[in-house]
């Protein structure tokens, strides 16, 4: 019999795979299902363009819907995945059918946090995950409208840009000393937060929501500090958590997100995942990452698709993704959670830099305000490992392709 390749998530990772498969020249059937109705699309622009009314959704399909059905992919939307039976081989859906699988990929991507907070459930208080939640928030928007943005990490910092730029009037409520402070840094971070304040949005730092309160609807915030926020709506994006529920009794490991190998296998022969869910082993960094950005997705959602197929290749890309914020693009490359020194080229008060985080003299990971030509430049140093000369790194008058990170090259030099 031909091989059954079944994939459980049609997310912008879900999609990938499902296109690949065809691409590289899969025999038997290819099911795509999804818990949305939608066909696929990508969510970058959700919080961004999408949400400021400046593109049409198609703009935002992995595919245009067609698609499917010319490629032989059947699509099967708007049905989440209740169970997966490893031993039996088949994933059953919401409404009790079961599909068999030779060769599953689970690419379920993420759910919204929820906000365990009195008023919780009042109306006029939204999240961002779907293309739906976007439509929501963009009904609200109304230039001289008050909002309060929770959570100023990526998504709720990307909202407030674009809820200001539609000239609402933003307070955004962060329980960290600056926007984005777990992953860039208080000195990083604190760029962000000049960059909103220049445009009017005020932001409550290290403190956090206490109450929503309302009748039927949410008309005041009222934080653990004390202060009472007047509002018309709010949006909360406090991060996603890996959408596993569909994994209980399968035994396939799961330690926030899938557990998988550098080849997206997990513990169970035959079963793959990739993107947002997916803790996988990065060869590069020697540890499990589980990240979530539109590169990996794509990139990760091909990879596993290959070692569907058999093609055994190693994941090993350089994490990379981009923030646009008013007129300012942010990038991010590589992966850190700590680091001994921020080398920075440029200054962090001028509008454009690249900040690196240093670990043994190695470049870990680097971001950069408006370089995006450097970010590019410095990802091949990130994947090298190898340690680099700190002052050249530091000294804008090298150019970053001259560095060719080496083993020989002195730490703090």
């Amino acid at each position: 019999m031909a091989p059954r390749y079944v994939i459980v998530g049609a997310s912008l990772a879900g999609a990938t795979a499902a296109i690949t498969l065809r691409e590289e020249g899969a025999d038997g059937t290819v099911t795509l299902i999804g818990a949305e109705h939608e066909p696929p699309y990508e969510r970058p622009p959700l919080s961004k363009a999408y949400l400021r009314g400046e593109v049409p959704f198609d703009k935002a399909l992995v595919r245009p819907s067609a698609f499917y059905a010319d490629h032989s992919i059947e699509t099967v939307f708007g049905m989440r995945a209740t169970r997966i039976d490893s031993s039996a081989r088949f994933v059953e859906l919401q409404d009790h059918r079961r599909v068999p699988f030779d060769a599953l990929l689970i690419a379920t991507g993420g759910r919204n946090r929820r906000v365990s907070i009195p008023g919780g459930d009042l109306e006029g208080i939204y999240g961002l995950r779907t293309v739906r939640d976007a439509d929501r928030i963009r009904e609200e928007t109304v230039a001289g409208r008050r909002v309060v943005v929770v959570g100023m990490g990526f998504i709720g910092s990307e909202v407030a840009a674009s809820l200001r730029q539609k000239g609402l009037d933003v307070v955004a409520i962060e329980p960290s000393k600056t926007p984005l402070f777990r992953v860039l840094g208080e000195a990083v971070g604190q760029t962000i937060a000049d960059l909103h304040r220049a445009r009017g949005v005020r932001i409550i730092f290290e403190d956090t929501v206490a109450a929503f309160e309302g009748t039927r609807r949410v008309h005041q915030v009222v934080t653990k500090g004390g202060l009472r926020l007047e509002c018309d709506f709010v949006v909360v994006g406090i991060g996603i958590e890996p959408a596993v529920d569909m994994l209980e009794g399968s035994g396939i490991v799961e330690d926030n997100g899938v557990i998988v190998d550098e080849y997206c296998v997990t513990n169970v022969g035959g079963v793959y995942a990739a993107g947002d869910v997916a803790n996988h082993y990065h060869p590069i960094f020697d540890r499990r990452i589980r990240v979530e950005h539109w590169q990996n997705a794509i990139k990760q959602g091909a990879a596993a698709a290959r070692n569907m197929l058999g093609k055994r290749a190693a994941y090993d890309e350089v994490h990379w993704f981009w923030s646009d914020q008013y007129d300012a693009n942010l990038q991010y490359a590589g992966f850190h959670t700590k680091w001994e020194q921020l080398v920075v080229r440029g200054r962090l008060d001028s509008g454009s830099y690249l900040a690196c985080y240093v670990n043994d003299g190695r470049i870990d990971a680097a971001v950069g305000l408006n370089r995006a030509k450097d970010v590019r430049r410095v990802m091949p140093l990130i994947k090298s490992r190898h340690a680099v000369e700190v002052e050249r790194l530091r000294d804008e008058s090298v150019d970053l392709r001259s560095l060719h990170a080496s083993p020989e090259a002195p730490y703090g030099v």
